[in-house]
Order: structure tokens, then C-alpha cells, then sequence
């Protein structure tokens, strides 16, 4: 008895999950509201491909500036720009829509090559003027432009929400190139 039991509800419970799996995939074939892809607007797909490329490049940078440097506060620098350009990454991954990709590391290697083999000082001359401040430029210019022309409302919070740090962050590398008396 019990095992006709088991057997006849184990028949049921598959049945079941047959029936609701046929009914998903049925719904999403005559919805378009479900589709696994989504078209994204001219100024959603520049953000993710441009503020990605230019986050993931400060990131990268900023990681060859905690081994090449050998100044704490250029380290420092470093240090806080990798923990918030991770943040951003993840919150730009979670915002997209269903389908886009928005890549977790998609550098700009040329970028990356001028600096790759420099130590010291001259690291970081190069780092501070190329990343930290023009790296930084960049970043906000690709958010304040989602911000201004983006279509996709989640796209445009998490830029809008990004803003303030990325700010914050161009602010600390005008302030470490003052103190290191390079060029704005």
C-alpha cells in the first residue's frame, strides 16, 4: 500500500510539474513582455558598453597602482577606487534588463599597456594623469550621459546612484594630484 502510495503521487507530482513547465513556456512564447532579450536604446547601449569598458579599465588600473606604486597615498587611492568601481560593476550587472550582457571585466587593455611595465614614481605620474583624473573623467562623463539620455529607467537609477562616487572619487584624484603637484 505504501508503495503504490509513493508511486502514485510520485506519477502526480510529475505530472504536475509537466503541466506548469508546458504552461510557462507557452506564456512566454505569446508574451513579448518575457522575452530572455531585450532591445536596448542608442544611449542604454553606449552606457553599458562605454561606462562598463571605462569602469573595468579604473578598476584594472587601479589594481597595477597597489603593486607598481610605491606611495601610500597613490595606494590608498587605488584601494578605494577598486572597492567602488567593483560596487558599480555589480550594481550596473543587476540593473540591466533581463538578456543584456553587461561585461564584470571589459578593460581598455591599449590603455592598461602604457602603464603595465612602469614602477615608482613614474607609475605614478602616469597613473594619477591618465586614471585617476582623466579615467575618472571619462566614467562621469559616460554616467552623466545615461543620467541625461538614457531610456531605461533601472539603467538610469543605478547611474544616478553611482554619480556621488564616482564624483567623490575624480574630487580625491584632483586633491592626490595637487598634493603630487601634477598638472589638472
Amino acid at each position: 500500500m505504501i508503495s503504490r502510495l509513493s508511486i502514485a503521487s510520485l506519477i502526480t507530482a510529475s505530472a504536475t510539474g509537466l503541466l506548469l513547465a508546458t504552461a510557462a513556456q507557452a506564456q512566454t512564447a505569446t508574451n513579448p513582455n518575457t522575452s530572455s532579450t531585450q532591445e536596448l536604446h542608442q544611449a542604454d547601449q553606449a552606457f553599458v558598453t562605454d561606462g562598463t569598458t571605462a569602469v573595468s579599465t579604473q578598476r584594472d588600473a587601479a589594481r597595477l597602482a597597489d603593486s607598481r606604486s610605491t606611495d601610500r597615498d597613490v595606494k590608498a587611492f587605488a584601494q578605494k577606487v577598486v572597492t567602488d568601481d567593483t560596487r558599480i560593476t555589480d550594481a550596473l550587472r543587476a540593473a540591466s534588463p533581463r538578456g543584456v550582457d553587461v561585461p564584470r571585466n571589459d578593460p581598455n587593455n591599449a590603455a592598461l599597456d602604457t602603464i603595465k611595465n612602469l614602477r615608482g614614481a613614474e607609475f605614478d605620474k602616469a597613473y594619477i594623469t591618465q586614471f585617476a583624473l582623466a579615467g575618472q573623467q571619462k566614467m562621469l562623463s559616460a554616467f552623466q550621459a545615461e543620467i541625461s539620455s538614457g531610456r531605461d529607467a533601472k539603467l538610469k537609477a543605478a547611474a544616478t546612484k553611482a554619480l556621488p562616487t564616482i564624483q567623490a572619487d575624480y574630487a580625491q584624484a584632483q586633491q592626490l594630484a595637487q598634493r603630487k603637484h601634477l598638472a589638472q
